[in-house]
This record gives C-alpha cells, sequence and structure tokens, in this order.
C-alpha cells in the first residue's frame, strides 16, 4: 500500500521556497530540502519537480488568500464590507509575504487558473452590492472599480511589506478607498465612516 502523503510536508516545502526567493538563495533540488528532513524524492512525490513547485507556491498564495477574504461576513453596509475585503487583502498579505511576493510571477502557471479570477470576483460582488444599495451610481462599471480597488490596496502593502514605508502608512488607505468610492457617487461622510469601519482592523488601536 501506498503511504499517505502528509500535507504538512508540502506546506513545509511551499514555505521554504517562499522564504528562499525572498533571501534569494540559489533554489534546487537539494537546497530546497536541506534541513527540512525529507529527501529530495518529496519533490517528485509532492509537485512532480522544480517547475510544480513554482505552481504550488503561487497556487498556495491565493488559497490562503481566498480564505481570508472568506471570513469576510457580508453586513448592512456594502461600502464597509468592500473596504473590509481590502482590509482582509492587505492582512493576508502582510501575514504571508514570502507567498505574497510569489502570487503575481506569472512566470508559472496557477494549478488552478481561476484562482485569481475568484478573489477578484469578490471585489466586483462587492461593487454590485454597493451600486443595488444605491451608494454607488449605477453607470459604475463593477470590474473597473474593482480592479481600481484591488490596485490602491495592493500598490499600499507592496510599499510596506518591501520596507519604505512603515506599518502605519496602511491608514492611507481610508482617504484612498474613501475618495475612489465618492467618486463612484457616494455620500462623503457617510463614505468615511464605512470605510473606517471596514478598515479597522489594520488601523492602530
Amino acid at each position: 500500500m501506498a503511504k499517505a502523503r502528509d500535507p504538512a510536508i508540502r506546506t513545509l516545502l511551499i514555505e521554504r521556497a517562499g522564504r528562499m526567493l525572498r533571501t534569494r538563495e540559489p533554489i534546487t533540488l537539494r537546497s530546497l530540502v536541506a534541513g527540512t528532513g525529507v529527501s529530495t524524492m518529496a519533490v517528485y512525490t509532492y509537485f512532480g519537480g522544480m517547475d510544480g513547485v513554482w505552481k504550488a507556491l503561487r497556487q498556495e498564495g491565493f488559497t490562503r488568500l481566498a480564505a481570508r477574504l472568506a471570513t469576510v461576513p457580508e453586513t448592512a453596509d456594502p461600502v464597509r464590507d468592500l473596504a473590509a475585503l481590502g482590509a482582509a487583502y492587505l492582512r493576508n498579505a502582510l501575514d504571508n509575504p514570502d507567498l505574497y511576493r510569489a502570487m503575481f510571477d506569472a512566470g508559472f502557471d496557477l494549478e488552478d487558473a481561476g484562482a485569481a479570477d475568484d478573489t477578484l470576483h469578490r471585489l466586483v460582488r462587492g461593487v454590485e452590492r454597493a451600486a443595488e444599495a444605491g451608494r454607488f451610481r449605477r453607470d459604475v462599471a463593477p470590474l473597473d472599480l474593482a480592479v481600481q480597488s484591488w490596485a490602491a490596496g495592493h500598490g499600499l502593502v507592496s510599499l510596506v511589506a518591501t520596507g519604505p514605508l512603515p506599518r502605519e502608512a496602511l491608514a492611507h488607505g481610508v482617504p484612498l478607498l474613501t475618495a475612489l468610492f465618492v467618486s463612484a457617487g457616494d455620500d462623503p461622510a457617510r463614505c468615511r465612516r464605512s470605510v473606517e469601519a471596514g478598515w479597522a482592523d489594520l488601523l492602530p488601536g
């Protein structure tokens, strides 16, 4: 009987590959497993080879992002929820910095090609809910606003995660998203309150 695969070994190798990328260590079969207690055969067993490691590294980033976004509940305030999705995106990036860096390396395909689209769809649906509630104008293109929101968050967290900006700079997300959502038709004061509520997890206590 074949030995059951241990998901902990797969996760161990994925996270090690991410750390090695960050520290710019040469990554080979031997260097990847060095000090882990597993053999080079594990790379083939769990990933089919080094190309599979890179695919799995990207995939794991989107898997963890999807899990984080799934924790954001829908409330009666769709603009608050949209900001909370952005905050969850940033929190995931800060909690998984090595995976976050690898997620957007299109040099290797994802194991699940729809994973990136699925996470973006959560933002698109958030914009649609805000429009349905009368907070955004009906002529606002949901995909366009979702991408703009994503770009704002991605740029901010990238600057914080890579060092140029301190963690406190995440507070800039509030005026950034407020300006974006007001341009989509929301009332300025109401929008600010909603965004602050959704962004609260990232703001200093």
